[in-house]
């Protein structure tokens, strides 16, 4: 095997990859891109990787400078060669996730978009907003782009149709009806024999308009109004009208940009010096019901590779895939993209770039709407580094702190000690590196030494990631400095990371201010002219504190749950929670009799009695 030149000798190191480029297959297949020490940077798939490989290699100019960076910082390739094309894609996906190479866009960026969500597997199915689309037995409407529109939505529901409001639990478990029945907004199918096909036809309406299908629920509304006013059932006819009015309102906030009344989805893109804007465009019944975007930073590829890879990972776990799919840029694999979204959705999905006719307009809106975007995400970054200069000509610290780590720690009352590190990249919050720590229970309640153990088991160069922060930030006054100077002297670090504390204003002593203490100081930096700075720090330390927390509160959640129930069989997680949610303690549960245990849900007579004769003797 040839060893690779090195890649400061420049022109032999690419005559190196031409010449592996010339022996490589012809057929079908991924390809990897390989850096310094083997590292994976980019995996793709090509239906003739040797002409893939040489529209990287072989060509005298190459398309874009984000392919001409990444071809830089190649130092080897391999292939791996597959029969057909649909086995390379969905072995690129494969390889995507097992390695997440840099280059490679990841749509698992923390965030999760809210959806609603109609339980259709229960008889009186009701709406709630969820966030995790992870069952194949409801019916999911969505994602949304923002919590708000998703509340706007589920409160336009509730208040003009009539479907239950109450959790399952609370359904199964009521005996009178509640308010919203009072106020003539439920049926109360929790109490009440209500007949279900009159439920079904609310699921219905309420289907057709999450769906988009506003005009044609409103003509089905019509006609069921004229029908109960012929019948003189004027009291059913006056609750259509005023559905109606309800939904027209909604249809005047939207904005028609289609007479086919079709149902698809519009792309796109918008690239700049530093990231790349991917906009999806949801068109339902011709209206466009809102948008979503998505940031993609350092990206090395051409657009249209960059495309097919979002397209394939957004609607592998899109609970709704759309007839039409229009893309900004021709895709290389479009027919083969459009049959494996086929076989996703169970009906024909196509994957188009429109070149002329109404189509081309609408892939102009998602172009502005990306372009507007990334003007906005573009200015954000600007005032950040901006903020980042100012807090590194205040602090003197000797680079730009790009990246920022910062450590809190947390236990209660001394039980359950654990700490939180966040990352803040460029300013802002960079989820994908945050951690947590469980620790050693003898630190209970002592903040030094739960500092000195974070800090340790971070930095140690067993775990320590190559990335070291450029500023690091403990939660505290001198003497948490004092303790992470210590730590990090200890480790040989000392000289190669910039520290700060943070520590709380004291009011007793009038401070208005929290004060930032530096290693070799022994009063604290002055920020009076700064805020902004002193901002910037504490956005960042409440992070880590809430971090910290949350983590906290889940482990002493946790150990609550731990109890006398576990022990028992055929008690698993489930049933556990759903006696403790219902009785509140193992003393309740013990007191209970057989028939109200074996009513919950979930739970059944045998059951019942293995736990009454678990905890009491019964």
């Amino acid at each position: 095997m040839i060893s690779p030149p090195s890649q400061s000798s420049g022109n032999d190191h690419l005559a190196f990859l031409r010449a592996r480029q010339r022996i490589a297959p012809s057929g079908p297949g991924v390809y990897l891109m390989k850096g310094i020490n083997g590292k994976i940077l980019y995996i793709g798939k090509a239906i003739s990787l040797k002409k893939r490989l040489a529209a990287y290699f072989n060509r005298p100019v190459l398309p874009d400078p984000k392919t001409t960076v990444l071809v830089k910082k190649i130092v080897t390739f391999e292939t791996i060669v597959t029969e057909t094309e649909k086995e390379a894609l969905i072995l690129e996906a494969n390889l995507i996730k097992r390695y997440r190479p840099r280059y490679n866009i990841d749509l698992k960026d923390g965030k999760r978009y809210p959806s609603l969500c109609l339980d259709t597997s229960h008889p009186y199915p009701n709406l709630t907003m969820v966030r995790k689309p992870n069952r194949r037995d409801v019916r999911y409407f969505g994602p949304y782009s923002s919590s708000r529109g998703v509340r706007e939505t589920l409160r336009f529901v509730n208040k003009t149709f009539k479907l239950r409001k109450c959790k399952n639990r609370e359904f199964a478990t009521r005996n009178r009806p509640c308010l919203h029945y009072q106020m003539g907004n439920c049926l109360a199918p929790c109490c009440l024999d209500v007949d279900p096909a009159a439920y079904r036809e609310i699921m219905r309406a309420v289907t057709l308009f999450l769906n988009g299908r506003t005009p044609k629920l409103i003509r089905q509304l019509k006609d069921q109004m004229h029908r109960a006013a012929e019948k003189e059932a004027f009291e059913a006819a006056a609750l259509f009208r005023d559905q109606i009015f309800a939904l027209e309102r909604t249809i005047e906030k939207q904005v028609a940009v289609t007479t086919d009344f079709a149902d698809r989805d519009v792309l796109g893109l918008a690239t700049g010096a530093e990231i790349t804007i991917i906009t999806v465009m949801a068109v339902r019944g011709g209206f466009v019901i809102g948008t979503r975007h998505f940031p993609f930073d350092d990206t090395a590829v051409p657009d249209a590779e960059l495309l097919e890879s979002f397209v394939r990972q957004y609607y592998e776990r899109s609970p709704f895939v759309p007839p039409e799919i229009l893309v900004p840029h021709p895709l290389e694999n479009e027919s083969m993209l459009s049959d494996w979204l086929s076989g996703t959705a169970g009906r024909r999905v196509r994957i188009h770039f429109p070149q002329r006719g109404r189509k081309v307009s609408l892939k102009k809106m998602a172009d502005q709407n990306a372009a507007i975007e990334l003007k906005k995400r573009t200015s954000q970054q600007t005032a950040d580094m901006a903020l980042l200069m100012d807090l590194q000509k205040r602090l003197r610290l000797p680079r730009l702190p790009e990246r920022i780590e910062c450590f809190d720690n947390s236990n209660l009352s001394g039980t359950n000690p654990v700490a939180g590190m966040v990352v803040f990249v460029r300013a802002r919050p960079y989820k994908r590196d945050y951690r947590k720590f469980r620790l050693n229970p003898a630190t209970g309640s002592d903040d030094y030494m739960a500092m000195a153990e974070v800090l340790t088991r971070r930095f140690q160069s067993e775990s320590s990631p190559r990335v070291l922060p450029d500023l690091l930030v403990v939660d505290g006054g001198k003497g948490q400095l004092n303790v992470a100077l210590a730590v990090l002297k200890k480790l040989g670090l000392a000289n190669r990371l910039n520290v700060l504390g943070l520590a709380k204003k004291d009011e007793a002593r009038g401070e208005t201010e929290d004060k930032i203490y530096l290693p070799g100081r022994a009063n604290p930096v002055s920020t009076t002219r700064h805020p902004q700075v002193l901002r910037l720090l504490e956005r960042i330390r409440d992070e880590a504190h809430r971090f910290a927390i949350t983590f906290q509160r889940r482990q002493r959640t946790k150990r609550a749950f731990a109890s006398a129930l576990d022990a028992i069989e055929g008690i698993g997680p489930r049933r556990k929670q759903v006696l403790l949610s219902h009785f509140g303690n193992v003393k309740a549960i013990a007191a209970a009799s057989i028939e109200e245990l074996a009513a919950l849900p979930g739970m059944t007579r045998p059951a019942a009695g293995r736990v009454l004769k678990y905890l009491s003797g019964r």
